[in-house]
């Protein structure tokens, strides 16, 4: 049987997705948590690969099982055999010919910034504080130039094993609700560290820092005329589309 499972988790106690020696990652959990399940080693794998310390809300996972078991079932036992800051929160069943990473038509991250003097104790593990005021219309304004193909090399981090640094972006948004902001991104792949140097950037944008315009950025292709890696806690894997 081929396992689909849509997961959410709170990274802040992850070394990131995949398997670490000695280290707490999810897919370690997952694997563990499905082979006391299904009584065999069982290996997972999703749609894609988050640091340590990034969130996902939308993570697609599959496995495969040679024993037959109802969805429902899956998704109980495997939450009963993994920690609080992980859960399945949908299980079905899916072709053998899918594959949750190759699948896949597009990626959606949400990243969120803190923009208050004084820090939150309710959203401290699941953003940026940034305690000086942001202009956040011309943050907006420089997300906006993201949108369509380009080359992100110059916000691609360096040990980065994708073939090319080409990236189609389908949605680039930022706004504001108060002291909470939002940056929304959808692209059909994502180079490593892609969107927290993005989101780095931004932020010395809205400090005035540097331009509004990223179009010379872009075309540089050069990663160090951008700013540095934002905190990973921020970042949020919040959907795969098929």
């Amino acid at each position: 049987m081929h396992y689909r499972l849509t997961v959410e988790y709170d990274g802040t106690e992850f070394h990131g997705w995949q398997l670490q020696p000695g280290a707490r990652t999810v897919q370690g959990e997952l694997e563990a948590a499905a082979g006391r399940l299904f009584g065999v080693p069982i290996r997972v794998g999703a749609a894609g690969r988050t640091d340590a310390g990034v969130h996902a809300a939308g993570q697609v996972v599959t496995f495969r099982a040679s024993r037959v078991l109802a969805p429902d079932v899956v998704r109980r036992a495997l939450n009963a055999h993994t920690a609080r800051d992980l859960a399945v929160c949908a299980v079905d069943l899916v072709d053998e010919s899918f594959d949750p990473r190759r699948s896949a038509r597009s990626r959606r991250y949400v990243y969120r910034i803190w923009n208050r003097r004084e820090p939150s104790p309710f959203w401290r593990r699941f953003t940026w504080h940034v305690p000086q005021p942001l202009d956040i219309e011309a943050m907006a304004h420089a997300a906006a130039a993201l949108l369509g193909e380009h080359d992100f090399s110059s916000f691609r981090a360096a040990g980065c094993d994708a073939a090319h640094p080409v990236r189609r972006v389908l949605r680039s948004a930022l706004d504001s609700d108060g002291s909470m902001i939002r940056f929304d991104i959808e692209a059909t792949a994502f180079l490593r560290h892609m969107v927290r140097n993005i989101v780095g950037t931004l932020v010395e944008v809205g400090l005035r820092r540097r331009s509004v315009d990223l179009a010379a950025l872009l075309g540089a292709r050069d990663r160090t005329l951008a700013a540095a890696t934002a905190p990973a806690r921020g970042l949020c894997l919040v959907e795969i589309r098929y």
